[in-house]
């Protein structure tokens, strides 16, 4: 029996073949590789960077290693604004996606009149800047200037101030909450559209109630965008900056520079020009932003493999 030796040009060609399709894939992939350095990972880099120096007056720039973050976690004003966004995040959050749901479900069930009036004058709040949004709601609020004020003035009433020191962080609340219960609703409305109709005909010819049907079949089948919307909500609530920044002007002594852990950074940055300390500050913002995110993800997971 003769063993015949395999074709040299049969073992040559894979072997070209190989090179030429990794660097075409190079090709391809490279542009985005550049791009997601420069656009992502490179400030991320140079925060990092940042944070492990200290500038002063006199002595200019010097390697600190980790001593920011030492500074930081000992930082009571750091805490304080990291304390009232998770209120704000506990508190708003539940209710912005109990109304969008709620909405959702009201449109999407089919007995509601002019769902579509329904569907964009709820979304439409969205469409408006957050500028606008919190400057049209801050003019509301004043008891000498606003809508407050006009009733107190025409009814003889005594309205409490929204920008108090006790109500003002509900105030911000109900701004996010008319600005984002309209996104949040779009979501669970395009997740309730996947629902196969069979399904509801089926719970209806069992006899199945609305609730039995919003329990049983709706919840379960939305569960993925509830937790992509409840993610969404907690990595915003922690961004918290522009209606507070702007509403500072109407309540100075009620908003400080450090109400939010965003506005400590940028107060740290811009007027304090702390830099270092401030990339520090937004680091360990965005760490813990990560960790909350992702139990909340862990957590819905493991509640989605135990039902």
């Amino acid at each position: 029996m003769t063993a015949l030796a395999p074709p040299t040009i049969g073992r040559g060609r894979p072997v070209r073949a190989r090179r030429g399709r990794s660097w075409t894939g190079w090709a391809f992939v490279g542009p985005f590789m550049a791009v997601f350095a420069f656009v992502f990972l490179a400030p991320i880099a140079y925060a990092i960077w940042l944070s492990l120096f200290r500038t002063r007056l006199i002595g200019g720039t010097s390697f600190v290693g980790l001593e920011n973050y030492r500074q930081v976690f000992t930082d009571p004003k750091f805490w304080e604004a990291t304390g009232r966004v998770s209120l704000f995040l506990a508190v708003q959050v539940p209710v912005m996606l109990f109304l969008a749901l709620l909405v959702a479900l009201a449109i999407d069930s089919g007995r509601l009149y002019g769902r579509a009036f329904f569907r964009v004058t709820v979304f439409m709040p969205y469409a408006v800047p957050a500028v606008v949004a919190t400057l049209m709601w801050g003019f509301m609020y004043g008891n000498r200037f606003g809508l407050v004020g006009n009733l107190n003035e025409a009814f003889g009433l005594s309205l409490p101030d929204p920008l108090s020191p006790d109500l003002m962080l509900a105030s911000i609340g109900n701004i996010v909450t008319w600005e984002f219960v309209g996104y949040n609703m779009l979501i669970f409305y395009s997740a309730l559209q996947t629902v196969p109709r069979s399904l509801y005909e089926a719970a209806e010819i069992d006899g199945a109630g609305q609730l039995h049907v919003i329990r049983s079949i709706k919840l379960p089948a939305i569960r993925g965008a509830l937790l992509i919307a409840t993610i969404f909500s907690i990595i915003g609530s922690f961004q918290l900056f522009n209606e507070p920044n702007i509403l500072q002007s109407l309540a100075p002594n009620v908003i400080t520079t450090y109400y939010t852990p965003n506005m400590y950074a940028y107060s740290l940055s811009f007027s304090g020009q702390q830099y270092d300390y401030s990339a520090t500050v937004a680091i360990v913002m965005g760490v813990l932003t990560v960790i909350v995110a992702y139990a909340v993800q862990l957590r819905a997971n493991r509640k989605e493999r135990q039902s």
